[in-house]
Parts: structure tokens; sequence; C-alpha cells
């Protein structure tokens, strides 16, 4: 019996640059989860061509929301073909009945809990809508293929998943619908296990936030210090400057950059946020704490908060480049089913659209507070552009000249892509003011 994993591209037309894909690990998990009497394929559509007539027995897409138009389009194109679909993932969970429209089955929050009765299930012909196991064991140790997930990436990085769950459960953000709010741990042992089984030495952690539980965070850097790899991950950045130890064992332990969401530099929104950094001179001490241990800072910024003027795309560059902050991620905020701020904008009739694929962090969706859309979507564009200009990229090398190679490579691939965006701007002058 074959099964057939799935993650879709969000256009079918268009491939996203290899260098800039986070690499994908989920549907690895569940190929390590699958029991030995199944063949498994797995198709990453962004790097491989997907054969709608591929011979299988059973269809398992995972999908977020940006890509689960061409999901549903996948799921009702299999099953005019006869197969057995299977939808899980961050949308899915998010929305089971919209999923279900196009699937026989849903797989709502992880899949280590209900896999293998989903696949008991099917083979005795009693499969049902909805799995779900709020708590799934995450002691057993899963085998992952990591020589057919370093194949499908320009560099042979390794991704790596330590922890479940997010205690800060932001008004912008899904995470905790689908790991929760507890933060959960697989086993250091198990870690290092795959560490030592991928047989490479870079990775990047997939965590919302590698350090949420300090104590195992610092038991984890110690275990991986004498392995001599090189890592990068996100974290909080307000846990991270309160334990001197902490991060001393980061560093130590090979990290080379941290991903901080510092979201925001306006004190208002600070002030509003479920984070105890609330002052710009407490993040600017942060910043240089980070720096200080040799670790690149790689920051996520967000535009279209409510009290967001105008004027917040010129005083988020100047801050960035003053701090000498090595590189950023430019997003409009994105109002997610399932979050605070799509109930919120919904009642408020501000929603332009609900198509999904719209829905990617980078195109503006909602009617802002304190401009137009067309002026919040170019202001992120704009100010993505004056911070990797030349000019900028070189007056923050002086601040990030403990590692020159690395700081200059991720910027001139950054540059390369805001050229790429603003070739967009048009398009998006028209599309918006039709609005």
């Amino acid at each position: 019996m074959t099964i057939l994993l799935i993650s879709p591209t969000v256009d079918a037309e268009k491939r996203t640059n290899k260098g800039l894909m986070i690499p994908q690990l989920a549907l690895y998990i569940l190929e390590g989860l699958t029991p030995e009497r199944f063949d498994v394929e797995v198709i990453e559509e962004e790097t491989q061509e997907l054969n709608l007539e591929h011979e299988c027995d059973l269809v398992a897409i995972s999908c977020m929301t940006a890509n689960a138009p061409r999901a549903y389009q996948l799921c009702d194109a299999f099953q005019k073909r006869g197969k057995t679909v299977i939808l899980g993932g961050v949308h899915p969970t998010i929305l089971p009945d919209e999923a279900l429209l196009h699937a026989n089955a849903v797989v709502i929050g992880e899949a280590e809990g209900v896999w293998e009765t989903l696949l008991s299930d099917f083979e005795n012909n009693a499969l049902k809508q909805k799995y779900h196991n709020p708590n799934p064991d995450l002691e057993k140790y899963v085998r992952k293929d990591f020589g057919k997930i370093a194949s499908k990436r320009l560099f042979n990085i390794i991704p790596i998943l330590t922890t479940r769950g997010c205690p800060y459960n932001c008004d912008f953000c899904c995470v905790t619908n689908l790991f929760g709010q507890k933060i959960r741990h697989i086993s250091v042992e198990n870690v290092v296990r795959d560490i030592k089984e991928s047989k490479a030495k870079v990775f990047i952690f997939l965590d919302d936030n590698i350090i949420g539980n300090p104590a195992y965070a610092k038991a984890l850097f110690r275990a991986i210090k004498p392995l001599k790899i090189k890592w990068v991950g996100q974290a909080s950045i307000s846990l991270l400057v309160g334990d001197d130890e902490l991060i001393q064992l980061a560093a130590e332990s090979g990290c080379q950059s941290l991903f901080l969401g510092i979201e925001s530099v306006s004190v208002k929104q600070l002030l509003s946020m479920r984070k105890s950094i609330k002052e710009i001179q407490h993040l600017e001490h942060a910043f240089k704490k980070v720096k200080k241990m040799g670790i690149l800072i790689h920051a996520s910024i967000v535009f279209g908060f409510d009290d967001d003027t105008k004027e917040i795309f010129e005083e988020t560059v100047r801050f960035l480049v003053r701090n000498k902050v090595s590189t950023v991620s430019f997003n409009v905020l994105t109002p997610y089913p399932g979050t605070k701020v799509y109930e919120k904008l919904k009642n408020e009739d501000r929603l332009i659209t609900t198509d999904w694929k719209y829905y990617d962090h980078n195109t503006v969706v909602f009617k802002p507070k304190n401009m137009t859309p067309l002026e919040l979507q170019l202001g992120k564009i704009n100010a993505r552009k004056k911070f990797y200009s030349k000019t900028s990229v070189l007056k923050r090398l002086v601040g990030n000249w403990y590692k020159p190679f690395v700081y200059l490579s991720m910027n001139l691939g950054h540059m390369k892509q805001v050229k790429v965006e603003s070739s967009r701007m048009a398009n998006l002058k028209t599309n918006l003011l039709r609005q």
C-alpha cells in the first residue's frame, strides 16, 4: 500500500527561491511514524513536479493558510481520481469543517498521536472525518530521512524541532491553535540523536522559541556543544538577555544567528504586546548583549497595527540601521483565521478579501486604521528597500564585523529579493486601488 505525502506550493505557476526556503520537517516526521508495511513518497511541490496520476492508495496533504487554496485544488483533483485524501496542518486545524469540504478526513493539531490509528482505520474501511489528540507523546524517537531533506535545498541545512507550544498567545499569531500554550519538549537525548544521525554540521531549530524553557535550553546547549555544529533558531529576546548564562551557552553551542520577533518599534505597540520588553531602551540594550556574544540578529517587523501611522516606516528603518541589526523580515499584519486580530477586523468589516492565498505576510488583506491599504503595502516595500540599500548595508557592516562574510551573503540575498518585490509594485498599485 502506497502513501503520498504532499506539501503544496502557493502558486502552481511560480516557485520560491530555494535559498530562501525554510526546510520542511512535518512530512518527514509522518514518514518516520508510518509502519513499514506502507510505502511512502514525500513531495514538496516547491521543489518537485507533482503528478496527479501518481499510483497511490492514500494522499495526505499538509498546508498553511496561504497554500490552502492550492491544497484544496489538489484534494479535489485526487478525489476525482478515486483517491482517499487526508488534510492536516495549521489551516485545517483552525478550519476543519472548511477542509472537510475537500478531504475525506482532517487531522487537527499534531499528527503524532493519531497517525497510526488513522492508517489502521483506513485499512479497515473505518476512516473517521476528524482525528485529534491534544497531547501526543513526544518521548518516542522518530527516525527521519535527513538525506531527502538536504537534497531539496541549496544549502545542507537540516531542520530540528525540540519543543512544541508557546505561552504568549499573541493576538496576530495562531501557533497556540496548533500546539497549545504549554511548552512541551522532545528529550535532549533524541535531539542529539537527530543531529548525529543526520551527519550534518549546519542546523535550523524550527521551534517558535528555542529558549522558552530556560532550564531545558541550557541542558540542550550543553549537550550539543561537543558536537561542534552551527545553528540558527528563533528566540524570545526578553528571556535571552535576562539570563547571561543562557546566552553564553547558546553562543558556545554554535549559535550563529537568532530570529527575534521584535514586531514593532512603536512604544504604544510594545506596551500592548504580551511580551516583557516594553521600552525601546531595553530593546537596544538587548541587541547589544546578543551581538556582544557574536550572534547575528535577524529581526521580524510587522507593519499595520492600529497604532501605526505612515511615520512608522521611516521610524522603524532608522531604529534598525542605528542599532546595526544584521537582517530583517518586513511583514504586513496578516489576520490569520483563528486569531483575535481576524475576529476583530471581521467584526469591524475591515477585511478586503478572504481568498487565503493572499494571507502570506506580504500582501495587505485588510483596511488599516491610519492609512490606506496601498500606503501600507508600499510603505512596507519601501522600508525593506531602504534597509537593504547599499548605503544601509555598509553602515550596518561595522556592527556585524564579527561575522562579515555571513552578514554580507545574507544581505546580498535580501537585496536580490528586494528587486523581485519592487517589480510587483505596479501590479500592487493597480490591484489595491481597485479595492
